[in-house]
């Protein structure tokens, strides 16, 4: 395979599989180290890739805003652990936000074992899947203007509807995590997102281990004021001593 060609493959892999160690895209492609190393630096002099803690993650904006049926596939199986796992922090009588994040959107089938609770989000996807599971919840929707492409609701109307209400509790993904600015996003109406955080007394940040050490454009939430964050075992263990010396609660979901 030509180096270009290669280049190319490396990108599609990152599409589907987020962060991925060096040594894991060198088994992958059949080649040495310093193979793929030549590789990443050419993809990350054009922009196209971040280089961290060993491993390696997409930077472009294409791949950070892609649309919610895509990104649901996205290290799904992470997603599922992270999201049970949040459930497990959830009481009878909670009101809860849920933003429109492909991992949070993994909590609803989780959500049924719990009654009594309150829930807002600007999702059209969660909204139908709380819907169907037809307990016996007050579900809350803001207004706004829709945004096909995350399925949900955005704008001066969405983040004034939140700033009337307080919460215990906020389920919140991210496109990126910085550890010197928090959960960063590429979308740029991100607005709603932030309003989301300072209706709830409680941030808890879902995301998996491939978010962490790349930073989108936009910050949603500042690293002081997020409580816990859920993520996977793929965490790296110099980033969870950061996070949990911070006074940030951090859970590994198995």
């Amino acid at each position: 395979m030509k180096p270009k060609e290669r280049q190319a493959a490396i990108i599609d892999y990152l599409e589907v599989h987020g962060k991925t160690p060096v040594d894991n895209l060198a088994n992958h492609f059949k080649t040495t180290g310093a193979t793929i190393r030549k590789d990443l630096t050419a993809l990350e002099e054009s922009g196209k890739v971040l280089r961290t803690y060993g491993s390696v993650v997409l930077t472009n904006n294409d791949e950070g805003d892609l649309p919610i049926i895509n990104k649901a596939n996205i290290n799904l199986e992470n997603k599922k652990k992270i999201a049970k796992a949040a459930v497990e922090l959830i009481k009878e009588g909670d009101s809860m936000i849920i933003d429109a994040g492909s991992t949070v959107l993994q909590m609803i089938p989780f959500l049924s074992k719990v009654d009594n609770l309150t829930i807002m989000t600007n999702s059209l996807h969660i909204i139908n899947s709380l819907a169907n599971l037809d307990k016996n919840y007050e579900l809350l929707m803001c207004g706004g203007t829709y945004r096909p492409k995350s399925a949900s609701f955005h704008g001066i109307l969405a983040e004034s509807t939140f700033e009337k209400f307080a919460f215990d509790k906020l389920f919140i993904g991210t496109d990126g995590f910085d550890l010197n600015v928090g959960s960063t996003t590429f979308n740029e109406v991100h607005g709603v997102s932030t309003a989301m955080c300072n209706a709830a007394q409680q941030i808890i940040l879902l995301a998996d281990s491939s978010k962490f050490g790349r930073r989108s454009p936009n910050v949603v939430c500042p690293l002081e004021k997020i409580d816990t964050i859920i993520t996977d075992k793929g965490l790296d263990r110099q980033i969870y001593q950061t996070l949990t010396a911070k006074n940030i609660r951090v859970i590994l979901a198995d």
